[in-house]
């Protein structure tokens, strides 16, 4: 999987910058920004590389020493660090704007690394308070947070060719931890074979619209159990050899799904891991998950008919095997009941609840549910 990014600004993000001379060249001059510690101390949770990139007009000239720079810097970093906030990466620029220096922002020169195969700039952000932080963004194929008050940003922003990066504006650093951690819980599967084509996106947090159309009524009212039970928000087209039969379209419909649900969970901090057991009339149905990153399926669902609707019902089984697999989970599934429709909705309603109380994150304890510190 590639690596996120994200680019943080020094001063006015982090810290404040003087409003006369922009130097901070002295321990009396350093002061942080409101909500910066706490704020990144979030963001560092977060399943991104951590990067700081700054233009330091004129470093290590006469105008700037070096020996002016580097306590305040140095004093800034270890009060991070007692936050466990710690940067993977530095950049500083230390050209003056009329150099028109390829490494100073919002040119990329000094972004080379992560402009490679490695990185996803389009999951990436760039996090500062001026627009060259935007126009940055915009560069690097990467998003922005612009930290400015909301009305304010906008203003700027308004007309300039590369507003199309900013992603969101608020003044707030919690507000900026809070966004990134809904977005990181966010996946887009995209899956195209011989046989289908397949467009998944899903928001764990429930953000956004959902719409799900397979070609295959039945299976579409099934999969619509998930926003509706699992709370999350899922958008779901596949166009499939259909003329063929159901098979591929229910089973890439699985795979891509279930690649979507293990990408959203990302590092898997915080969440509560095991997840449901209900009725529906007659029918009883249990589900039992465990995202503990190995594959384990079993299936004690018997149906008495071939078909219900236009689903046939054996492939109910095959969907969540492969819905299994590609989320990396253990799904245990039993379900006793006389009517097929309601056995199976059951199933699908049981999985949603299981998968939403699994999903679910503590936002006061984020970190790996697991005695062994891995998934």
């Amino acid at each position: 999987m590639k690596s996120k990014v994200l680019f943080v600004d020094r001063d006015g993000t982090i810290i404040v910058e003087p409003p006369v001379d922009y130097q901070v060249d002295s321990l009396e001059k350093l002061e942080f920004v409101a909500g910066a510690i706490s704020g990144l101390k979030s963001v560092a949770e977060l399943d991104y590389e951590l990067v700081m990139a700054s233009n330091q007009d004129g470093l290590g000239t006469d105008a700037f020493p070096e020996e002016t720079f580097w306590p305040a810097h140095t004093k800034m970093l270890r009060t991070l660090a007692g936050e466990g906030v710690f940067f993977d990466d530095q950049l500083i620029d230390p050209t003056f704007p009329q150099e028109n220096s390829p490494t100073r922002k919002p040119r990329t020169g000094m972004f080379g690394k992560y402009l490679g195969e490695g990185y996803d700039m389009a999951q990436s952000y760039v996090i500062g308070d001026r627009l060259t932080d935007v126009e940055l963004a915009y560069n690097l194929g990467a998003n922005a947070i612009l930290l400015q008050p909301k009305a304010d940003g906008e203003r700027m922003l308004e007309g300039k060719p590369f507003a199309s990066a900013c992603k969101f504006v608020t003044h707030r650093w919690s507000d900026v931890a809070e966004f990134l951690r809904r977005t990181e819980r966010r996946a887009v599967i995209s899956r195209k074979t011989s046989e289908t084509d397949i467009n998944i996106e899903l928001d764990l947090d429930g953000v956004g619209e959902s719409n799900i159309s397979t070609g295959l009524n039945f299976f579409d009212h099934m999969l619509w159990q998930l926003p509706h039970h699992a709370s999350v928000a899922l958008k779901a087209e596949c166009k499939g050899d259909l003329e063929v039969d159901e098979h591929h379209t229910i089973e890439d419909v699985a795979i891509a799904l279930g690649e979507a649900i293990s990408q959203a969970l990302g590092s898997k901090r915080g969440i509560n891991r095991y997840g449901f057991v209900l009725p529906m009339d007659e029918c009883r149905a249990m589900v039992l998950i465990d995202f503990g990153g190995r594959a384990d399926f079993v299936w004690d669902v018997e149906f008495t008919r071939e078909m219900v609707g236009d689903v046939p019902t054996e492939m109910f089984k095959h969907f969540f095997k492969s819905l299994c697999v590609a989320m990396r989970c253990n799904l245990h599934i039993e379900a006793r009941g006389e009517n097929n429709h309601h056995l199976i909705e059951g199933v699908f309603k049981a999985f949603a609840r299981a998968l939403k109380m699994a999903v679910r994150r503590d936002v006061f304890k984020y970190d790996l549910p697991s005695s062994k510190g891995v998934l």
